[in-house]
């Protein structure tokens, strides 16, 4: 009876990291830039004398959907989209550098450029901070011009250029704050052929539809665990009983 208590309640464990996973998706169906996450499940296998034969499950988040997302035109300058596997590069709070495809670019009060959640975003020489501008233009490689508050139009000035990197080849892993870092620590390198798109922001890549229905199967698979404990519960009670007939 035991066996059946406790592959049930190891179901529900991976049920509940699954919905979690789901939530997490639905959240952020309409985040910029963001990368889906995949729970899978996989069977660990216990040890020790009697225990061989057992399994229990583990559902965890173990990597993204790395699909690329809708890049829509929004005719913003400092929207930016990055084009093919290209991440930009961000500045977390401990001060270490993170990599993002979220483009919604904006500019703090006090010159920094930053992404749309407020992270400092880098350039070849540390965190981009801006002058006060009349217009902001950011090119095809990342390049930063501006014209200053009551300049010439017709003389723009080049201030920074984005950082962009690739993760081709190397082994990154999304965070729980959504940013990517190199598994194990590290830095990925700069890409001197990646590029972005001006005026264009790429979209999140979660299906609404199919998180949703995953999201009614994780519940109906702990609704179906839950009957199975309480089923054997109704056993046990019937199996005790049984023995106190003389």
């Amino acid at each position: 009876m035991d066996r059946l208590i406790y592959s049930s309640l190891s179901a529900m464990r991976s049920s509940l990291a699954r919905q979690t996973a789901t939530a997490n998706n639905i959240a952020n169906a309409e985040t910029p830039g963001f990368r889906a996450d995949i729970a899978e499940t996989q069977a660990l296998w216990m040890r020790g004398a009697g225990s061989d034969s057992r399994a229990v499950a583990s559902e965890e988040v173990l990597n993204a959907d790395m699909k690329s997302g809708t890049v829509m035109a929004t005719g913003r300058t400092l929207d930016v989209a990055a084009n093919g596997d290209a991440m930009f590069v961000v500045q977390t709070e401990d001060g270490e550098e993170a990599y993002t495809r979220r483009g919604d670019l904006q500019v703090g009060n006090s010159g920094m450029l930053t992404t749309g959640d407020g992270r400092p975003v880098m350039g070849t020489g540390g965190p981009i901070i801006l002058p006060p501008a009349d217009s902001i233009s950011i090119d095809g490689q990342g390049r930063i011009t501006i014209v200053p508050a009551g300049g010439d139009a017709s003389q723009p000035q080049e201030v920074g250029t984005l950082r962009m990197v690739s993760p081709k080849g190397s082994d990154v892993v999304k965070g729980m704050d959504n940013l990517f870092r190199v598994r194990g620590g590290g830095t990925l390198p700069d890409d001197p052929d990646a590029s972005c798109k001006s005026g264009h922001l790429e979209g999140s890549n979660v299906s609404t539809t199919k998180a949703l229905v995953e999201m009614i199967e994780a519940s109906r698979s702990w609704d179906m665990q839950l009957k199975l404990i309480s089923d054997a519960r109704t056993n046990d009670e019937a199996a005790a009983n049984l023995m106190k007939l003389d």
